[in-house]
């Protein structure tokens, strides 16, 4: 566990005889400093005593000959134990659906990066506070990144949660960031319930310091005991740790790639705050929760493709995908949902023409606004003679999550026109507002 080490520091620990995970005093003139040893990460300098402090944070010592160092426990007296949780009948149960991410995550310091955690009852161990305020159950949906997630995942989260709340569980899904929208939005329309279902990720493993699964947790626990009947995200609300908001499953997006509060709502305000101490300050309107049965219609045809319009680009990419047997697609167009229309490689004959065969969505790659066909000519064009679907305001990940879904329920062109155009799960709203 030591041969990331120089031979120097080598031999300095085994004299101590100090092993990675045992708690050490390093002392050096009038500076000490105490933790956990930990092994050198790779790419690290193989002359500094990595220990991690009991902030979570972790500094690197670099080594001298006028350097102490003392033992005070072994590795055995300071690994964690997993104690399962003692069910009180005062307490309501949750149910915690683990399907990885970093959240469910800690550093693994050979390589600097981060892997699965291997009992879930760690995040107890991590966030104590769960245990006063509900009996905590653990179920694995999945383990996987959310990168390397597929629309079967989707399906076998969706019953996951119909089967734990036939239970009369609350249900919270733990879920890595990157794609967590898109399970969001899968959810939103996968799952006939009145209750709350919460998403929850994390920007930082639990294990660091400055981690945000904590406060993620104890908020996302409050939200799936409230009366907010609606399928959500909920996370880091500012970049302090002071709250997080509940944001409607298709109405959000991952906005950064490494701030704790990265989850937006877009088009709307997020439902409500949501408070470590369990206030709840409502910002929209929302469907109450209902104590009704909850159904999983996991139905969805996965051959569907998002596109984006740019300058220049060419529009036989339409024709490849159809070619693969896609039954569906979605075009982030500019703007107000434009496409090349009278340039060189015009993409509005292409798309008059696969209309015929397979719905094509027209939504705003601006994320802000709304698709609006009635201001420029070349959208009058676009939408009165190609039989394009005006996708209104929806979010692109959540044209193309519900594409899949309608097209999973029926083939029928009109049939799909007309569900695409409505509001199902609020994804699209009536207006948009100068705020928007």
């Amino acid at each position: 566990m030591l041969n990331n080490y120089s031979k120097p520091v080598q031999i300095a620990l085994k004299k101590a005889k100090a092993d990675v995970g045992d708690k050490i005093k390093i002392i050096g003139g009038s500076e000490e400093s105490e933790g956990l040893l930990m092994p050198r990460i790779e790419l690290g300098d193989s002359d500094s005593i990595v220990i991690k402090l009991n902030s979570g944070y972790n500094i690197g010592v670099k080594y001298s000959k006028n350097l102490k160092i003392k033992k005070l426990e072994s590795a055995s007296e300071t690994k964690p134990h997993f104690e399962k949780s003692k069910f009180d009948p005062k307490k309501p149960n949750v149910t915690i659906i683990s399907t990885g991410g970093t959240i469910a995550s800690k550093v693994e310091y050979k390589t600097g990066g981060v892997k699965a955690i291997e009992n879930p009852e760690e995040l107890l161990f991590n966030v104590p506070e769960l245990r006063e305020i509900a009996n905590i159950k653990f179920v694995s949906a999945c383990k996987k990144m959310s990168e390397d997630m597929e629309y079967a995942d989707w399906q076998t989260i969706a019953k996951t949660v119909a089967k734990e709340m036939k239970l009369g569980n609350a249900v919270v899904i733990t879920h890595g960031t990157d794609t967590m929208h898109y399970t969001a939005a899968a959810l939103s329309f996968m799952l006939k319930t009145t209750k709350p279902v919460v998403l929850v990720g994390s920007q930082r493993s639990p294990d660091r310091g400055s981690s945000d699964a904590g406060i993620n947790l104890i908020c996302a626990v409050r939200a799936a005991l409230s009366e907010i009947g609606e399928v959500g995200i909920v996370m880091h609300g500012s970049t302090d740790d002071d709250y997080c908001t509940f944001n409607r499953g298709t109405r959000c997006r991952k906005m950064h790639s490494t701030r704790r509060d990265t989850f937006r709502t877009l088009g709307e305000n997020p439902i409500a705050k949501i408070y470590p101490n369990g206030r709840i300050e409502a910002l929209t309107q929302y469907r109450m929760k209902k104590d009704t049965k909850t159904e999983a219609d996991t139905k969805f045809e996965p051959k569907v493709a998002l596109v984006k319009v740019y300058p220049n680009s060419d529009p036989d990419v339409l024709n490849y995908y159809v070619k693969k047997g896609c039954k569906g697609i979605v075009i982030e167009g500019t703007g107000m949902g434009h496409v090349p229309t009278h340039a060189k490689k015009a993409w509005t004959p292409v798309i008059k023409k696969l209309t015929k065969k397979i719905p094509i969505v027209i939504v705003s790659q601006t994320l802000f606004g709304r698709v609006n066909s009635n201001v420029y000519e070349n959208l009058r064009i676009l939408f009165h003679d190609s039989g394009a679907i005006n996708g209104e305001d929806m979010l692109p990940e959540t044209a193309l999550v519900k594409l899949g879904y309608v097209l999973g329920h029926t083939k029928k062109i009109a049939e799909i026109k007309k569900l695409m155009s409505e509001n199902i799960v609020g994804e699209i709203s009536e207006r948009s507002t100068i705020s928007d």
